[in-house]
């Protein structure tokens, strides 16, 4: 059983006067925080606050750089060059770096969004121009990604901290990968049962997928999504659940 695990969340993901999530009632629950750096959401005012509520919480910060696809959420797949994709994660990681440095804190952190997650999780050169460009900016920063992925071999190669991820909010393919947003049952909006998957994967490193299969999962910290209906009842009952069975709630290095 894993003595303890991360608790993230993607956050910070409101522009202007559209407003996305409860980041305040979710950050209470939360060790850790993916903060939107603007390209698929999120707005100077937005990322300011968000990080202002994160630092406030004792929640280790991080980014949460996306495709530039504010239209997409940044869930559409998009061909960009590495050397592209270097500037483009460098561009956002350094806004929330310096931001969080502006208000008291440090970033602790990367994490991809969306569609971007998934690209440099498979192609082995968005892999390393996403890793590069965080270790030019600071190589104490930890890279967040699927188990087993290229992004997690391209930061040990480069010398970054890997964070292997597992969802509590998503429900499992029998391959191992999340299902599809497009497909049915692809959320677990149910507090229990991503409470349950939550404790599964810290506790066993497995999960039930679709099919019913057990499926490895071995990770250092579990996200839930700001996005998800009812986010905040969901982090309370995984937060409830993994102490309850023993698990130490707590961000990376703490």
């Amino acid at each position: 059983m894993a003595g303890h695990i991360d608790l993230n969340a993607d956050v910070g993901e409101s522009l202007g006067a559209w407003q996305m999530g409860a980041d305040a009632a979710l950050m209470p629950f939360l060790t850790s925080a993916n903060v939107a750096c603007g390209f698929h959401a999120g707005d100077p005012l937005t990322i300011r606050r968000t990080v202002r509520l994160a630092v406030d919480a004792g929640v280790a910060v991080g980014a949460h750089p996306g495709f530039p696809d504010l239209v997409g959420f940044g869930r559409r797949a998009m061909s960009i060059a590495p050397e592209e994709l270097e500037a483009a994660v460098l561009y956002q990681v350094a806004a929330l770096a310096g931001i969080a440095r502006a208000e008291g804190g440090r970033l602790v952190h990367v994490k991809a969004h969306g569609a971007l997650y998934h690209h440099v999780a498979g192609d082995g050169a968005a892999a390393m121009a996403f890793v590069r460009a965080v270790a030019r900016l600071d190589s104490r920063l930890a890279i967040v990604g699927p188990p087993g992925s290229l992004l997690l071999a391209a930061a040990v190669d480069l010398g970054l901290r890997p964070l292997a991820e597992g969802f509590a909010d998503r429900a499992y393919e029998p391959s191992g990968r999340l299902r599809s947003r497009d497909l049915p049952g692809a959320l677990n909006e149910d507090p229990e049962v991503a409470a349950a998957q939550a404790v599964a994967i810290a506790c066993d490193g497995r999960v039930r997928s679709v099919d019913g299969s057990r499926v490895a999962v071995p990770a250092d910290t579990i996200c839930l999504h700001g996005d998800t209906p009812g986010a905040p009842a969901i982090a309370a009952a995984v937060r409830r659940a993994l102490e309850a069975a023993g698990v130490e709630v707590r961000a990376p290095g703490a």
